[in-house]
């Protein structure tokens, strides 16, 4: 292999290596995602692999940092980083770069291993969108301590009065729950909530409709046990919205694990009056899931202030998942602020 194709295939597999390793920090510590810290690691390794055919010794023979011309170019940008999803987006474009130069270069010397970098550089294109934008929302949902679930016919005030309220209460997720709207009204009702929860940075779930979420840009949709299998509604929403899957046991939570949702509902953990004939499973199921999964948990059905500090005592990492209790009050934003006081 001539030297300067070797300097070349060397000096982007350097880069792509260190932006790869980049977002693997990323994804480790500043999302805590371990799917995703697993699959950038999967590439860096298997980029390694594909290496070998090129001949890793005769690449690394070919550096000469010392006389290369590149080094001492830069941009004021590049001195400058805003926070960490600034490194995260310079570090996915990094990579894929450094892959289309590896490809690029490498189709002279070894065609086979050049079509190996291609398919990881469109792994890394993939990977560049579930980090940038799925990684946030699934950082964002470990986090949350309320969810609030609104459907207007139980609202006291009109719902989206309530809304506003329950958000500037401190609610992390809003979910709309309307099985009755038509459809336009339904999507009419999604996009003003993408809006307000926009502007105060919590996260907008859909129940049961993966199509409304999807057209809506809601932050995801939430499936009960009858509704579209998690496989078909990823299919619908895509990687980067997050799909939740209410469970009212061990063994659906177990079936509900395997098809790799992002979070889970489990409940209810207290006699409800919006489902007054589903049996109440208790915070003892929340304890038994919690044992199982390391999936962020909705503690679901007749909670209010009273008895939310049972569900965290169940499993302290749970989310409160309300609906009555705010939906009914006189003041929704003091019964919000209260919740979240107790989830802490």
């Amino acid at each position: 292999m001539p030297p300067h194709l070797a300097r070349i295939l060397d000096a982007n597999a350097n880069r792509a290596r260190e932006a790869l390793r980049v977002l693997e920090e990323h994804c480790r510590m500043v999302l805590d995602d371990g799917p995703l810290t697993q699959r950038v690691k999967d590439v860096r390794h298997e980029l390694a692999a594909a290496l070998k055919h090129f001949g890793a010794d005769s690449l690394l023979a070919a550096r000469d940092t010392e006389h290369d011309v590149g080094t001492t170019i830069t941009t004021e940008s590049e001195s400058h980083r805003a926070d960490t999803q600034s490194v995260a987006v310079a570090a996915a474009k990094r990579a894929a770069e450094s892959l289309r130069c590896m490809e690029e270069y490498g189709k002279i010397t070894n065609a086979p291993a050049a079509a190996a970098i291609e398919q990881l550089r469109y792994r890394v294109y993939t990977l560049e969108q579930d980090i940038l934008i799925g990684g946030p929302r699934r950082a964002r949902l470990r986090t949350a301590r309320l969810h609030v679930l609104v459907t207007a016919s139980l609202c006291k005030r009109p719902w989206l009065d309530v809304c506003t309220a329950a958000l500037a209460g401190g609610a992390d997720v809003i979910q709309l729950r309307e099985k009755e709207l038509p459809d336009t009204e339904l999507l009419a009702r999604a996009k003003s909530l993408r809006e307000i929860t926009a502007r105060a940075n919590a996260l907008l779930i859909i129940n049961d409709r993966p199509d409304i979420a999807r057209l809506a840009d809601a932050d995801g949709v939430h499936l009960g046990q009858t509704d579209l299998p998690v496989a078909a509604a990823r299919e619908i929403v895509g990687a980067n919205r997050l799909i939740g899957v209410s469970t009212h046991s061990l063994a659906e939570a177990r079936a509900a694990i395997a098809a790799q949702p992002d979070y889970l509902g489990v409940g209810p953990m207290f006699a409800s009056p919006t489902k007054p004939h589903v049996a109440v499973q208790g915070p003892k199921l929340l304890s038994e899931i919690a044992a199982i999964t390391l999936l962020p948990l909705a503690a679901i059905g007749g909670i209010n202030a009273s008895n939310a500090r049972d569900i965290l005592a169940a499993s302290p990492r749970a989310a409160l998942a309300v609906s009555h209790a705010i939906l009914s009050a006189d003041d929704c934003e003091c019964v919000v602020r209260a919740l979240v006081d107790h989830s802490k």
